[in-house]
């Protein structure tokens, strides 16, 4: 027998997901241990563990691998709780993390924001100027060296930095990417003087032309690099320490793993990780259902994540934002706003009723979890309402107090507002959906997409809960919650279906026609590096995928458009071919005739991404066919329409349907993980996989 597990490490459930070479399927659930994470992933490994009838140590022998996403990265960034790092960039040009390229004023804003761009501030520094130092060195954008590297002053500077208690540094010099030579001989002298202190290179890191997105990639990969080094080489040597025979894995933005112990020297990679784990399952799981265009939702106990899949492929993006700075990472382009099940509800000083952004996370958790919170919630609202059972979650394990989420509510929203309790549920409830379906229509309608070509995928604790009406906020008919042996746990499905994932990438700019001898230089390297790269991972592969891309745009402008190279000799076809793609899609995004072919067209950036098939992958066992009608295990009043009230609704337990099954709302169904709420003018049918497909009622 052979294991494959994923773990999704959330800020308020550590979820997990089993997979053995049989083709069965488990899932748990645990609470997330905050600040020690790995005490959660121990625990949710625990309950699998206790699934199988096995120990702990029988079961971690058998298991090939664990694909890991975690928050940490995420997490220490979005809150700025990262540790002072150091920074050497070339003379002349230290101000350009602080000048932010203009950037630093209009990035990550609303579009509220923008209209008032010089109102706002920069004060958003990634380290402070003193820990920011030159080094003297030049080389020129040919990567010939102008001015050799005083390594003298590179001592003096480094022990500046020692001297402020600087434990990790950046290196960031000008034009480094063309030519990495003094960023590693920098490394190399860092070395000679401490060989504990943490290097992360630009060359390594984020080799891509644009000097402050570089600098900014470099310095936060550094910021969060120590910090996962030490957690995972914590959590592997324990995980060791228990039997666990395969590798422990690490997702990444792109949405693939790499092994944890490579995983440190490029951290800003695994930032969205644990963001790609639904988009991943969603893959796989449309796959199966023969669905190739899907709006992967999930809503944790922080977040809710909308990631698409278009044409049976995830939408991917070459640059994210996080705190107003540039990060340069291949990554799955995930959207997310703060409003999963543990956003807290509050009224603002004009006395408009806001969800979120802020999280009663794990601890103390939402108030009817009578752990010392006593801020409302998504959660608290949910079981006001009647949607969640006053039993409990996870099968009863986590006790639920009703009195404590009316104290919340009644404090926090009912009174500043003059409603009853059940109303100001009922208006929690109606203004998440609506916030909700305000981020779906901006990922898809904004995006060019018509929602009526989508079927939408919804899972995380919450979400199925909400999800059949900001899917009616969004217009698409059909809804489907996955459920089965995943139900609630679906992001660490797609963990354990992820495969190995690497990419190279360096900027290489030219106005075409390019050198095609050049061009195919630039691909064998990156192609090369890739491969070495793979076969470190120390996993045998089915087959390795590669595919090459380059980052058009036209001449003078500032953004690319990411295009694919088809396989084969990289000649004035293959180039001209990627040209014409790239007009094509460039139309597509911004319309026709936006294109300006007269002004040329560059090629920018040069990219291989590598793909290691794992041996198998999670696959979901078939549910038995149902005989005769499902059978509501009990009725209970629920408050699902504003206006209505509370009406006597059928509650029928998960564990007892059947594929065939069809569930007429309003009707609420109890899955030990989640809950899930099928309203009036809609029937949820269950397949042959055991997931619901929530579907309008004809006429509706």
């Amino acid at each position: 027998m052979a294991y494959v597990i994923g773990v999704d490490v959330g800020g308020t459930f550590t979820d997990a997901v089993l997979d053995d070479d049989s083709g069965s399927v488990i899932a748990a659930k645990a609470p997330s241990t905050p600040p020690d994470y790995s005490r959660g992933v121990l625990d949710v490994l625990e309950l699998l563990a206790e699934q199988l009838g096995r120990s702990l140590e029988e079961m971690l022998a058998e298991t090939h691998h664990i694909a890991h996403g975690t928050t940490s990265s995420l997490n220490a960034l979005v809150q700025r709780k990262v540790p002072d790092v150091g920074f050497l960039t070339t003379k002349g040009h230290r101000d350009s993390i602080f000048i932010m390229n203009v950037e630093g004023r209009y990035l990550g804003r609303s579009p509220h924001e923008l209209q008032h761009v010089l109102a706002q501030d920069k004060d958003h520094y990634l380290l402070p100027k003193r820990h920011a130092l030159e080094v003297t060195e030049r080389i020129d954008r040919d990567g010939n060296v102008i001015v050799a590297l005083d390594e003298d002053e590179v001592r003096t500077q480094v022990e500046k930095l020692r001297s402020e208690g600087i434990q990790a540094i950046a290196v960031s010099l000008l034009w480094a990417f063309r030519n990495p030579t003094h960023e590693r001989r920098i490394r190399e002298i860092v070395a000679e003087i401490d060989p504990d202190i943490y290097v992360a290179l630009s060359s390594e890191v984020s080799p891509r032309i644009r000097e402050f997105a570089r600098n900014s990639t470099t310095i936060m990969s550094t910021q969060v690099g120590p910090g996962l080094r030490d957690y995972l080489a914590n959590l592997e040597s324990s995980l060791k320490q228990k039997g666990l025979g395969g590798p422990l894995l690490v997702m990444q933005s792109n949405g693939g793993a790499v092994a944890a112990s490579e995983a440190p020297q490029q951290a800003i990679s695994t930032v969205g990780s644990v963001l790609t784990g639904g988009v991943i399952g969603s893959v796989q799981l449309g796959q199966k259902l023969g669905h190739k265009n899907i709006i992967s939702t999930d809503v944790g106990g922080t977040t809710f994540l909308v990631g698409l899949i278009v044409d049976g492929e995830p939408e991917r993006d070459t640059t994210t934002v996080i705190n107003h700075h540039p990060i340069n990472v291949p990554t799955l382009k995930v959207h997310a706003i703060g409003s999963g099940g543990g956003a807290i509800a509050w009224v603002d000083a004009g006395g408009n009723l806001r969800i979120g952004p802020h999280s009663a996370q794990a601890v103390p958790g939402p108030a009817c979890y009578d752990q010392g919170g006593t801020e409302p919630t998504n959660t608290d609202a949910n079981l006001v309402l009647g949607i969640l059972p006053t039993t409990g979650l996870l099968g009863g394990r986590k006790a639920l107090s009703l009195e404590k989420a009316r104290q919340a509510i009644k404090a926090k929203v009912a009174d500043p507002l003059g409603l009853s309790v059940e109303d100001a549920a009922a208006a929690i409830h109606a203004a998440q959906n609506a916030q909700t379906g305000d981020l779906l229509r901006k990922s898809v309608v904004e995006a060019g997409h018509d929602p009526r070509d989508f079927v939408l995928y919804a899972f995380g604790g919450s979400g199925p809960a909400f999800c059949a009406k900001y899917a009616t906020h969004l217009g698409v008919d059909e809804v489907v919650v996955p459920l089965g042996p995943v139900a609630s746990a679906f992001s660490a499905y797609g963990l354990a279906a992820s495969d190995i994932a690497l990419a190279q990438e360096l900027s290489d700019p030219a106005q075409l026609p390019v050198d095609a001898v050049r061009a195919e230089k630039n691909f064998a390297q990156l192609e090369d590096q890739v491969r070495q790269g793979l076969d470190r991972q120390g996993l045998k592969f089915d087959r390795v995928e590669i595919v090459r891309e380059i980052d058009m745009r036209y001449a003078m402008q500032l953004a690319e458009v990411t295009v694919p190279v088809a396989d084969g000799p990289v000649d004035a076809g293959a180039l001209q071919d990627a040209a014409n793609r790239f007009e094509q899609k460039y139309a597509d995004l911004y319309g026709k005739g936006t294109g300006f072919s007269a002004a040329g067209i560059q090629a920018i950036t040069y990219r291989v991404r590598g793909r290691g098939v794992l041996p198998f992958s999670p696959e979901l066992p078939p549910l038995e066919r149902a005989v005769g009608e499902p059978e509501a295990q009990s009725t209970r009043p629920v408050y699902l329409e504003i206006g209505q009230g509370f009406v006597d609704t059928p509650i029928y337990d998960y564990t007892t349907l059947r594929a065939g099954h069809v569930i007429t709302g309003p009707a609420v169904i109890e899955v030990p993980t989640t809950t899930v709420v099928v309203p009036d003018g809609r029937t949820g049918t269950v397949d042959e996989l055991g997931n619901l497909h929530i579907r309008r009622t004809q006429g509706a």
